[in-house]
């Protein structure tokens, strides 16, 4: 079989974007070109923000143009400072929001299952500076919630959630961006679900989203009144009404790759050295990632030449999250990112990789990739 094997004749990316239809892309942009309002609060962008809110459960909802810029206002809106605890298996972004902020970011293991922040390590990190956690819910799997606002509540911090994995994530029926004092979600071209570029921030305070809203608009009230320092965060009409139009082909291409995933799973399931996150009861997931770990020692080669290796055969992986936040060189000089207190961290960035996975792929093509991993093994 391991010699047998044909790549793909064309490549197979990690992710490749959900395009609606030209024409309804056309018809939307008509509407616009005819109302001559291209940003600042337009229909478009109220009414994404009004389905936005009633589809992912969230008391209020303010839209930006990325993700990141929200997560900065975030900080900013709670007035956080001194010390977040965070975790340093992420997206760049999440640490560096705190670095633009002035905040010192203090790194805390991950767990070993879900590779989420590792709520048992919070409480000895927590010191006189610290004024929030900053948890991000890894590849859509939720965080440990209860225990985080727990903590939260007895330490009197915030808690701001990096939610950009976890659009249309459910806790028991509650939707993810409900828990904490906000949570951030990326509409990222590269997420299932995008407006471009794109991104939001959720509360269930009407007043914090008043302020989310002043924030990334300069802090103008009207007119004649600017009421607080703020910056240009806004989402214009474009990138609102492709996602008004990305909304409506949402649960076609979540049950797509629902079945990708289940096909990944029976395949790998067994095979020695090859490890995935099972589906958690009372959890509604997105289906926006499939990932694997390989175990060296049990696989017989490491993730890194399995990564290199798919190359061969057209297969494009992505090492998500490599390098590890911790060891980038303005963050490694910090004491919490030594790596004899991140030990679980270091170990699993050597092992993830981040499989294909669109709806444009079919079930075919997921037996081809399974078998072409399984070809590796020693």
């Amino acid at each position: 079989m391991k010699h047998n094997i044909k790549g793909f004749e064309e490549p197979v990316y990690i992710t490749r974007p959900l395009l609606p239809n030209l024409d309804q892309v056309n018809k939307k942009i008509k509407k616009i070109w005819t109302s001559k309002w291209l940003t600042n609060n337009g229909k478009q962008h109220q009414c994404l923000e009004n389905r936005l809110q009633d589809f992912l459960k969230v008391t209020n909802l303010s839209l930006f143009n990325n993700g990141t810029i929200a997560l900065l206002i975030a900080c900013r809106a709670l007035e956080l400072s001194g010390e977040v605890i965070t975790t340093p298996f992420s997206f760049p972004a999440t640490t560096h929001v705190l670095e633009w902020n002035n905040i010192t970011p203090v790194f805390c293991d991950v767990d070993e299952q879900t590779m989420n922040i590792n709520v048992d390590k919070i409480e000895d990190l927590i010191t006189e500076k610290t004024t929030a956690i900053l948890p991000v819910h890894v590849f859509g799997v939720p965080c440990d919630v209860e225990r985080i606002q727990k903590i939260a509540d007895d330490y009197n911090l915030k808690v701001i959630y990096d939610a950009a994995h976890a659009f249309g994530v459910e806790i028991n029926n509650q939707g993810i961006g409900e828990f904490g004092d906000a949570s951030m979600m990326s509409f990222h071209a590269t997420k299932m679900y995008h407006t471009l570029e794109g991104g939001s921030l959720s509360c269930s305070d009407p007043e914090l989203k008043e302020k989310f809203d002043l924030m990334k608009n300069f802090g103008i009230k009207n007119e004649e009144q600017i009421v607080m320092p703020g910056i240009n965060g806004k989402m214009n009409e474009i990138q609102a009404a492709i996602g008004l139009i990305v909304l409506e082909h949402l649960e076609d291409e979540r049950n797509k790759r629902k079945l990708l995933i289940n096909t990944y799973k029976k395949c790998l399931r067994g095979v020695k050295g090859v490890y995935f996150t099972e589906e958690i009861k009372g959890v509604k997931s997105n289906y926006q990632y499939f990932v694997i770990r390989i175990d060296e020692k049990e696989f017989g080669r490491s993730r890194d030449y399995v990564y290199e290796k798919f190359k061969e055969f057209n297969v494009f992986t992505r090492k998500y999250f490599h390098p590890l936040i911790s060891n980038y060189s303005f963050y490694s000089q910090l004491s919490s990112a030594k790596k004899s207190k991140l030990p679980v961290a270091n170990n699993i960035v050597k092992k993830v990789l981040s499989m294909p996975l669109y709806g444009e792929l079919n079930v075919d093509d997921i037996n081809k990739i399974c078998d072409i991993l399984k070809s590796f093994k020693r």
